[in-house]
């Protein structure tokens, strides 16, 4: 069966980026991987083994346009009240937690925060099929 192992998203400052996603989500550089025009960071925690794969080209000078296309990428956590203070005492201008029911029933509470070049990330409260 096939087994998901990470996600890329290019970005445009790697020390920006790799403080972000240390900041909000305890991701450390697994490997770092250098070539004459990009450079690849592998960035992981000891949660998961689902890494998050940031390319950086080295002649880009400008924003990505991320077009209408992506979505998001999602994390799950213990806390999400807790989570969300932590992301606003540390400046990361998380979005108001949203709940959302379905037939009655609680079915997903969650907040969205955006990295430095825009990209969207969800933080679920673990739960149901959320884990």
């Amino acid at each position: 069966m096939a087994k998901a192992i990470h996600t890329m998203i290019r970005v445009l400052d790697e020390a920006r980026s790799v403080s972000f996603y240390d900041k909000a989500f305890g991701l450390k550089v697994a490997e770092r991987i250098d070539f004459p025009a990009f450079t690849l960071l592998y960035l992981s925690n000891a949660d998961t083994p689902f890494e998050i794969e940031l390319t950086v080209n080295k002649d880009r000078t400008t924003p990505y346009d991320l077009g209408d296309g992506y979505g998001h990428v999602a994390f799950s956590v213990d806390d999400l009240d807790r989570e969300h203070a932590r992301f606003s005492a540390a400046g990361l201008s998380p979005r108001k937690i949203v709940e959302f029911e379905r037939d009655g029933r609680p079915l997903a509470r969650f907040f969205f925060v955006e990295d430095p070049d825009g990209y969207k990330i969800e933080i679920l409260q673990r739960r149901g099929r959320y884990l």
